[in-house]
């Protein structure tokens, strides 16, 4: 039975996997997919793809994209989630910020630099007009444990997570949510290291059919609000929005949006070049 590794946030996104896993699909076809949750995100994530502790990784667009330019080994064999992604910007509950135009030039907690956390920031700040070299600062926090842990002891000031992931936590009235960001593209791919494409073809398409068939049925998934809601402790209501608002995708992401993913993060200086959508995407046969 062949051995492959994937990883990913253990966030509501990726049910469609843990569904497919628990039902045995990929045994069905030889294969021992195993999943491995990465709550530092993409910034942990594309270190694994890179050390080959993972061969998969379902990721935020706009940091694989960034990483591949900069020597990650690794291409996009399609796209994940279609929709772009609700970035919820928080503050702690008692913080004096109300704002978006208050956080201007504070500390922005982040999982690490690369990560979808700290890219969606210089997004923010484009959006709202700043000045990309004065009014953005950073503080290294891990992860949604260490955000909390940041912004209640004053060690960053706002934060930038998936809205519906972070709503408990304003519900609980830890985070106060201010804004909303919208990544300006499809949120999440599939990438898989080179090595393991090049050797592994037939692998990666059974894996593929079989999560594209689940994404592809998911919202018809006999009462799959209650099971989502259920499973990572959010309100009904909330999960039924979620749903409203998101499509998965079966397909590669075409050349026009990736130029323009590209496009955006040279303009920030967050790449340094921009590079063919050949170096970035591999179509499975």
């Amino acid at each position: 039975m062949k051995k492959v590794n994937i990883g990913g946030v253990p966030e509501h996104f990726n049910l469609a996997w843990y569904l497919t896993l628990k039902n045995g699909e990929y045994k069905d076809k030889d294969i021992n997919l195993r999943w491995h949750d990465y709550y530092g995100g993409t910034g942990a994530m594309t270190k694994a793809l890179r050390s080959g502790e993972i061969d998969m990784a379902v990721i935020l667009t706009e940091g694989i994209v960034k990483d591949i330019i900069e020597g990650n080994p690794s291409k996009i064999v399609q796209t994940f989630v279609e929709t772009p992604l609700i970035w919820g910007i928080h503050v702690a509950a008692d913080s004096k910020f109300k704002t978006i135009d208050d956080i201007k030039g504070s500390r922005a907690a982040i999982s690490r630099y690369g990560s979808g956390s700290h890219l969606m920031a210089y997004i923010n700040a484009k959006n709202n007009n700043w000045d990309l070299e004065n009014d953005l600062n950073f503080e290294v926090i891990k992860n949604l444990e260490g955000a909390i842990k940041g912004l209640t002891e004053g060690e960053a000031d706002y934060f930038m997570w998936e809205k519906f992931t972070t709503k408990p936590i304003v519900d609980e009235g830890v985070f106060r949510r201010i804004d909303n960001c919208r990544s300006p593209w499809p949120c999440f791919v599939i990438a898989v290291r080179q090595e393991f494409i090049d050797n592994n073809e037939d692998d990666l398409k059974i894996i593929l059919d079989i999560i594209n068939e689940t994404t592809s049925e998911f919202k018809s998934i006999p009462s799959i609000d209650k099971t989502i809601a259920n499973r990572y402790e959010q309100e009904l209501e909330d999960v039924q929005e979620w749903l409203s608002l998101t499509e998965w995708s079966q397909s590669v992401m075409d050349k026009n949006t990736l130029d323009n993913v590209q496009e955006q993060l040279y303009d920030l200086k967050i790449i340094s070049e921009k590079v063919a959508y050949s170096k970035l995407i591999h179509k499975t046969q």
